[in-house]
C-alpha cells in the first residue's frame, strides 16, 4: 500500500513530536478532598486554581467537601479507584495513612498539603507535598504594620499553632520590628480553621488589651476591626475584596495556587510526575504569593514605607533578601 506525501510528512511530525519528549494528551481527571468548607479560604485557594484549569478545558475536576480526617482515608481511596489521574488534598493529621494509599495506587499522582512540605516530605515516586510558605508577603505586611500603629501594640489571630501558621505569625512580627523596635504583640489562637464568631471575640480581647492594628489570620477578624474602628491586616485571599474589609485591611498577603496546580497537570499528562516538595511554588519568585493592592489606603501609607516594601519585595523575587521560616510558636509580648 502506498503511502500519499501529506500521510508521510504527518508520520514524520509525529514522530519528532513523540521523539522530542511531547505526547498528546487529553483531558486528565482530578479530584480535590477538602476537610473544610469551600468557603474557608486555605481550600478555597486549591478549590479555585482547579477550577481555573477545568475552565480552561484542561481537567475534568470534581471534587469533596468537608471530609473530616477520620473518613479523609476512605474517600482518598474511593477517588483512588475511580480512576482518577491526580489528587489534590491535604495530608495535615493523617500523613501516614495517606502515603499508604499512595503506596497501594502507584500509577495515581497525590499532591497534598502536609506538615513535611520543607522537611524531605515527599514520599516515593507519586506523593507530593506542599505547604503555605506566604510568609514573605507577610514580612512585607509587618513593614507597614509597623509603620502605621500609633499604640505600638498589634494583635494577631491565628487557627492553630502549627508550622504554617506560626512561620506567617514570625515573618510578620520580624517586618514590624524591622521599622519600629518597639513594637510589641499579642498573640492568640481559636483552635478552629474556621469559625468567625470565635475568631471575632478573640480579637475583642486583644483590641482591649490595646492592639490599635490586627493581623487577621482567620476569617472573623475583620469584622471586629471594623467594629471599633481599627486597622487590620488580611491572610491568604484578598481580605479587603472579600471579607468586607474596605477602610479596614490595608492589605492582605495573598497566596496562589495556579502556578503549583498546573505543574502538577503538566507532569501528570506528560507522564513525568513525581514525588517533589512544591514549597518553593507556594513563595513570590514562582509566583505563588504576594501582596495585595493597597486600594483605598494608598495615600495613607506614608511614602518611605512604601517605597522600602517595593525595595523589600525586589530584593524578595531577585534572591537578595531570604526571609526567615521559623516554625514555633509564636507567644505575645506583652
Amino acid at each position: 500500500m502506498k503511502i500519499g506525501s501529506f500521510s508521510k510528512l504527518l508520520i514524520i511530525a509525529l514522530s519528532s513530536f513523540i521523539l522530542s519528549g511531547q505526547v498528546f494528551a487529553d483531558k486528565i481527571k482530578v479530584a480535590g478532598i477538602y476537610t473544610q468548607p469551600l468557603q474557608q479560604k486555605w481550600d478555597a485557594r486549591l478549590h479555585l486554581a482547579l477550577q481555573a484549569a477545568a475552565d480552561r478545558g484542561e481537567i475534568d475536576y470534581v471534587n469533596s467537601e468537608k471530609v473530616s480526617n477520620t473518613d479523609y482515608v476512605r474517600v482518598l481511596r474511593e477517588y483512588s479507584e475511580s480512576g482518577v489521574d491526580l489528587i489534590v488534598g491535604e495530608a495535615f493529621g493523617i500523613s501516614a495513612e495517606a502515603r499508604k494509599v499512595a503506596d497501594d495506587y502507584p500509577n495515581i499522582a497525590y499532591l497534598m498539603g502536609d506538615p513535611g512540605s520543607g522537611y524531605g516530605g515527599e514520599h516515593g515516586s507519586n506523593f507530593s507535598v506542599f505547604d503555605n510558605y506566604i510568609h514573605e508577603p507577610c514580612y512585607l505586611m509587618g513593614i507597614i504594620a509597623g509603620g502605621m500603629t500609633e499604640t505600638n501594640k498589634i494583635g494577631m489571630v491565628g487557627g492553630y499553632a502549627i508550622g504554617e501558621v506560626n512561620r506567617l505569625f514570625h515573618a510578620f512580627m520580624a517586618g514590624a520590628r524591622s521599622v519600629n523596635p518597639d513594637v510589641e504583640f499579642k498573640v492568640s489562637f481559636i483552635g478552629s480553621w474556621y469559625d468567625p464568631p470565635k475568631a471575632k471575640e478573640a480579637a475583642f480581647a486583644q483590641i482591649e488589651a490595646g492592639v490599635d492594628i490586627l493581623y487577621a489570620e482567620r476569617a472573623g477578624v475583620v469584622d471586629a476591626a471594623r467594629e471599633k474602628g481599627i486597622l487590620a491586616f488580611g491572610n491568604v485571599n484578598d481580605m479587603n475584596k472579600e471579607e468586607n474589609g474596605t477602610d479596614v485591611v490595608v492589605t492582605s498577603a495573598l497566596w496562589h495556587m495556579e502556578n503549583a496546580i498546573d505543574h502538577a497537570i503538566a507532569r501528570v499528562k506528560a507522564g513525568t510526575y513525581a514525588a517533589e516538595d512544591y514549597k518553593e511554588w507556594t513563595m513570590m519568585q514562582k509566583g505563588g504569593a504576594s501582596l495585595a493592592p493597597y486600594y483605598e489606603f494608598e495615600s495613607r501609607i506614608d511614602s518611605d514605607v512604601k517605597t522600602k516594601v517595593a525595595a523589600m519585595s525586589r530584593k524578595i523575587l531577585g534572591g537578595g533578601l531570604v526571609v526567615g521560616i521559623n516554625d514555633d510558636e509564636p507567644k505575645s509580648t506583652y
